[in-house]
């Protein structure tokens, strides 16, 4: 069974590159190498099956699923069958048919990667090289993703199990879980060597030099390697390949066609004509209905929007899109909203009179008051037992299950097309990002906000002249962290930067978690289900494989 189930992994590799350059169901592999066509389709190949399919299967769609939707920006309006629920409940189960697609993907390209390395030669010429490093990089990205997905965080030690690894092409080679140590040690080999052999300038559908040090930023501040996370930082933002998206196209860059955004390092490229199939069944169709397409169920979390809400000139809340309820003249209904101590949302209409604003609650009316903290004005009204209650002022929004339809664009509207996204791999911003964190931690204040300064100007928000200007209470680092769950948010890193600094997953807000007898409202980092279990149809193939507690 061990063996069959390899060898259909290993033939499918040849059949999945979308171009059908070869007849790779008679052409025996190391043919497929003497040229650099061959090489080539073989690499395509990868990217393909990386990418996934147009029904929303493959690597790509359910990484972002499994590290999206356990994250604190996201609130699920009602329960669902998919199994994607258990991975957003915390309430993780073995047989989780997405979790099983992505591992059965990874180790496909894997195999992929491994027969490239293994059997095309280096030094014969740069586009040759290039191709091979392409293939060393993929690797290391899918090593670094799955140990994220089934190993502890490696700030929790290096001894814990994380993936096994398959660094052969071979049928019998059928490795146990590695450590996380190891797995990690493999990951830097893999990308060092990837970016001396890439060379080659590419769009950003492919790996190069830049995507490998990019990667390798984010796997030293993963291992806490704070100044190398920095040094690999500074060589992508020193190649001056990359620039920011301004502030007036902000809440366009996901809208653009990746060829055309000079802010993208590395993304898997989607392409409406191969990769939509109508779009229902994408990462996006969940946040959204756009255009009559999407099931718009997942929202933005209320501690995500009181976030964002802090400076109303943020170019970021673009990528948030209220759906308000309009009255016959197709103007917006004035309300203030408020989330209750049982974490529901409540709603109410408000009037003006004698040019103050009142809401009835009970048959009671109550007038919104305000007041300015930290420059920033804050509404309120004082409840039937003295208690000072803060509310938003803001207008109606259609609901569902009493949920406020806060839709997420950011995997949505690539060239206009509903729900049409290629995921975003690395992105010049995220290098400011990784500066200011390891800055943080190595205790340079000043360097450290001066990173996060060049993210919250380009934002259209006021920087932090000092520590002396950050909220009471709050760290550089916390400062960082917060920059950073508002800039990535919805790009699949929350909650590994969560977890990977030893912090807790406050999810004490309005969602479907908090549905049933046993749910999380906070996870700590220690807790068993920060990673997924191991899919059970893989410890049937190869029982060896040790199962997560």
């Amino acid at each position: 069974m061990k063996k069959l189930s390899l060898l259909i992994l290993l033939s499918s590799i040849f059949v999945a590159c979308e171009l059908e350059r070869f007849p790779y169901d008679s052409v025996a592999s190391e043919e497929l190498f003497e040229n650099e066509g061959g090489l080539e389709s073989a690499t395509l190949g990868t990217y393909a099956i990386l990418k996934g399919d147009a029904d929303g299967n493959g690597f790509a769609p359910q990484l972002f699923r499994l590290s999206e939707y356990p994250g604190d920006n996201v609130s699920l309006s009602g329960n669902t069958t998919d199994p994607l629920f258990y991975s957003y409940n915390y309430q993780n189960i073995t047989t989780n048919n997405r979790s099983n697609n992505m591992w059965t993907a990874a180790y496909q390209a894997v195999v992929g990667c491994n027969k490239v390395i293994e059997l095309a030669q280096e030094g014969e010429s740069p586009e040759r090289d290039q191709l091979i490093g392409e293939n060393y990089y993929l690797r290391a990205l899918i090593y670094f993703q799955m140990v994220n997905i089934y190993g502890r965080p490696y700030s929790q030690g290096t001894e814990n199990l994380g993936v096994p690894l398959k660094l052969t092409s071979e049928i019998d080679d059928l490795p146990d879980r590695h450590t996380v140590g190891q797995v990690y040690e493999q990951i830097v080999k893999d990308l060092l060597k990837a970016e001396v052999l890439m060379t080659i300038p590419k769009t950003n559908a492919y790996a190069t030099k830049e995507a490998a040090q990019a990667l390798l930023s984010r796997v030293f501040l993963y291992m806490e390697d704070n100044q190398r996370a920095i040094d690999y930082a500074d060589k992508v933002i020193a190649s001056g390949n990359y620039s920011l998206i301004p502030n007036s196209n902000l809440e366009d860059y996901f809208k653009l066609a990746p060829e055309d955004n000079s802010e993208t390092i590395f993304c898997f490229r989607y392409q409406e004509e191969s990769d939509y199939n109508h779009g229902w069944y994408t990462v996006g169709s969940l946040f959204a209905n756009i255009k009559g397409t999407g099931w718009g169920e997942m929202y933005a979390s209320s501690t995500y929007l009181d976030l964002i809400n802090r400076h109303p000139e943020d170019a970021r809340k673009g990528f948030i899109d209220p759906q308000y309820i309009l009255d016959d003249n197709g103007d917006k209904i004035p309300v203030v909203y408020w989330v209750d101590a049982d974490y529901k949302y409540q709603f109410r209409l408000t009037f003006e009179d004698g040019g103050s604003t009142f809401f009835t609650d009970n048959n009671v009316d109550y007038e919104v008051q305000s007041e300015e903290v930290n420059g920033r004005t804050l509404h309120f009204y004082i409840n039937a037992s003295a208690e000072k209650v803060y509310v938003t002022k803001g207008y109606d929004l259609y609901k569902r299950n009493g949920f406020p339809k806060f839709y997420v664009l950011k995997t949505s509207l690539q060239e206009d097309v509903a729900q049409l996204w290629s995921p975003v791999v690395s992105r010049l911003g995220e290098m400011y990002l990784n500066k200011a964190e390891a800055y943080a931690k190595m205790g340079d204040d000043a360097l450290a906000l001066e990173n996060i300064n060049i993210i919250r100007e380009r934002a259209g928000i006021p920087a932090y002249n000092g520590v002396g200007e950050l909220p009471a209470g709050t760290t550089v680092l916390d400062a960082v962290l917060e920059e950073r769950r508002l800039e990535l948010a919805f790009e699949g890193h929350r909650k590994f930067d969560v977890f990977r600094n030893n912090r807790t997953m406050n999810r004490s807000y309005p969602g479907s978690h908090l549905n049933g007898s046993n749910p999380y409202y906070q996870v700590l980092p220690t807790d068993d289900r920060v990673i997924e279990y191991i899919p059970e149809s893989q410890i049937i193939v190869q029982p060896t494989l040790k199962q997560n507690d």
